[in-house]
Parts: structure tokens; C-alpha cells; sequence
């Protein structure tokens, strides 16, 4: 075997709730306005096919610990989230197959520059800028499908900040279900076992500050908490 040029980069690992054992993350799907009340609040039609942009794996962090404020936004958003952990793959995947792939299910938060997503969205560029940075997909301990009674497609997402609910939605109201949502990705790329999904947000999404202890809990999964730290020094 050729010699590497430089180390490889450590794997992105995520924890798994009632285990020592840990979850491998391959890559980071996000899906956009997947509930119509926040689709509505964004200025969008709650109608429109769902679509994917991506962050980088090292972004997923565990909860638990302090996440600086990034860089290069005045508008820090926070935004609550199903995540689906894949543990099989696969293209062109039937909705009705596609619940087969889900290795378990966590807490997240698809944090966003709102400003600088904002800003590209009206020039008609890619929300890179704006969703994918540092630290910006915390996800909270995995519990695998085979340990819950049925899949999640139900129950209640919350979000507080500092103890007060800023965020209050239902599983059920998202516009495509998880089944839905991996068959749709699946058309656009090969799924692959490792890969999240975080599955859209509901209405209520509002900025974080440096001090704000952010509390998500999801359909009664191990709540993902962090702190938001002062911002970024750059030197």
C-alpha cells in the first residue's frame, strides 16, 4: 500500500444511548422547510418538493459540551431536528423500503448564519456560507430503531432556550415523512450506512447568544443540550 502523504483524517463518532458502543458518521444531509408552519414563516410555499444541502461529518458534535459563536454572523439561528442515522444504503429506494435503513434515530440542532444565508439567497447562491461551519450540527446520543416500539414518524419536538420554549412542534406535521425524505435523497444520490439526515425544523426559530443553554428534546429521545460560548477569536 502507497504511503500517505499526510495522516487521515479521525472518524466522526457519535455516541450510542444505553451502550459503550459508537456511531461512525459518513456524511451530514439537511433537508429545507419540511414543516409548513416554518416554511410559512420563511416566505416559502409549504408545498414545494423537498430539497438537500449538506455539512461537512467533523460538524456533528456531541451535546453536552459549549459551541462558540461562529464567525461572520450577526444572526445566529438555532433550529430543532429529527435526525435519521442510516445503517444500510441504497439508490432509487421506495418509501416503503426506506424505514429499513434507519439505524436509529437522535436530537439535533441544524445551527445557521441566518444573515449569510439570507444574503445568498438573494444571489441566487449556494446557503454554504450560511448552514455549513464549524460545530453547526450538534447531535445527541443515537438510539437504535430496534430499541423503540415503532418507527418515529409521531411525538413532540421541543426546543428551550435558558428554560423557555422557543420552538414547540409534532413529528407528524412534517410535510414529507423520514420514509419520504430517504427516498428522495436516494433519487439524488446513493444513500450510504453512516450517513445522517436531519429531517427539517418547525416554526419558531430565533437567534442564540453567547450564554444561551440551548435544550432540545425529540418524541422522548435522550435530549441534546449545549452551550453557546463568546465568539470566535480569529488571529
Amino acid at each position: 500500500m502507497p504511503d500517505l502523504v499526510i495522516p487521515p483524517r479521525a472518524p466522526v463518532l457519535l455516541p450510542v444511548e444505553g451502550s459503550d458502543a459508537i456511531f461512525p458518521v459518513g456524511r451530514i444531509f439537511c433537508v429545507g422547510r419540511n414543516y409548513a408552519d416554518h416554511a410559512r414563516e420563511m416566505g416559502a410555499d409549504a408545498k414545494d418538493p423537498p430539497f438537500f444541502f449538506q455539512k461537512q461529518p467533523d460538524m456533528a458534535v456531541p451535546g453536552g459540551g459549549t459551541i462558540a459563536y461562529p464567525p461572520l454572523t450577526a444572526n445566529f439561528h438555532y433550529e430543532a431536528e429529527l435526525v435519521l442515522a442510516l445503517g444500510a444504503g441504497g439508490a432509487d429506494v421506495p418509501a416503503a423500503a426506506a424505514t429499513a435503513l434507519i439505524w436509529g434515530y437522535a436530537a439535533g440542532i441544524d445551527f445557521t448564519r441566518r444573515d449569510r444565508q439570507n444574503e445568498m439567497k438573494q444571489r441566487q447562491g449556494p446557503w454554504e456560507i450560511g448552514k455549513s461551519f464549524d460545530a453547526s450540527a450538534p447531535c445527541g446520543a443515537i438510539v437504535p430503531a430496534a430499541a423503540l416500539p415503532a418507527p418515529l414518524v409521531a411525538g413532540p419536538i421541543v426546543l428551550t432556550v435558558n428554560g423557555a420554549v422557543r420552538q414547540s412542534g409534532d413529528l407528524a406535521r412534517m410535510t414529507w415523512s423520514p420514509a419520504e425524505l430517504i427516498a428522495a435523497l436516494s433519487r439524488q444520490v446513493t444513500v450510504r450506512p453512516g450517513d445522517l439526515i436531519f429531517t427539517g425544523t418547525p416554526e419558531g426559530v430565533g437567534p442564540a447568544v453567547p450564554g444561551d443553554r440551548i435544550v432540545v428534546t425529540v418524541a422522548g429521545l435522550p435530549a441534546l443540550e449545549v452551550a453557546i460560548g463568546e465568539p470566535v477569536v480569529r488571529s
